[in-house]
């Protein structure tokens, strides 16, 4: 694999990271109610480590082929997003609750974030459908190896991302109350608004 298409896969896997959406919304709430930010993020990228194993794997192939098998992830996906959000808005995270997130163990926020990424719609149709556009046969790397090099960047990436994420909010959120409510609670608003959208447009296809 060339430099300039790992580049190129690079500028569009940042653009997708950059996007907010319930890894953020996770991250940001973790920045907010716990010490580290680190077994959050470690679950995020867990889930989409999965992802990649399914993908080098070549059962990304298969699922993409199968319309039922899509359609069932991205529903499932979908349908958690819409009760995260909701969650998100009838209890938003804010500093003074940091002392509440002391109960939950660093194994069940790192399970909760491996849930969060691994049923993400927009993890799912990464892997389905952008990795594709960048892997070429032809080039003499097998197929399995340029997917785990796209997605080592992309693990990569979102590692960096949503630990600046997650250390940001602490930093710049934590002494304002009203500001931590209103920017989880827009992720919550955004995390419902994607469901929703992903699951109206799969069941409508």
């Amino acid at each position: 694999m060339d430099t300039t298409t790992l580049a190129a896969f690079l500028a569009v896997d940042l653009l997708l990271v950059f996007t907010p959406g319930a890894d953020w919304a996770y991250a940001i709430s973790a920045g907010l109610r716990g010490r580290s930010v680190t077994p959050a993020v470690t679950g995020l990228i867990a889930g989409h480590a999965a992802y990649a194993l399914v993908a080098v794997a070549g059962l990304a192939v298969i699922v993409a082929s199968s319309p039922t098998a899509l359609t069932a992830l991205t529903v499932a996906g979908a349908a958690y997003l819409l009760w995260l959000g909701w969650g998100v808005l009838r209890r938003p995270a804010a500093p003074a609750a940091q002392a509440e997130s002391a109960e939950a163990s660093r194994l069940q926020v790192m399970l909760k974030g491996f849930g969060i990424s691994g049923l993400n719609p927009k993890a799912l149709l990464l892997y389905f459908s952008l990795f594709p556009q960048f892997i070429d046969p032809a080039t003499g790397w097998p197929v399995a190896a340029q997917t785990g090099l796209l997605s080592t960047v992309h693990l990569t990436a979102c590692a960096v991302v949503y630990l600046s994420v997650g250390v940001m909010a602490a930093k710049l959120l934590s002494a304002r109350p009203s500001a931590a409510r209103a920017v989880t609670r827009a992720s919550g608003a955004m995390m419902i608004t994607i469901g929703a959208f992903l699951l109206v447009e799969r069941l409508a296809a």
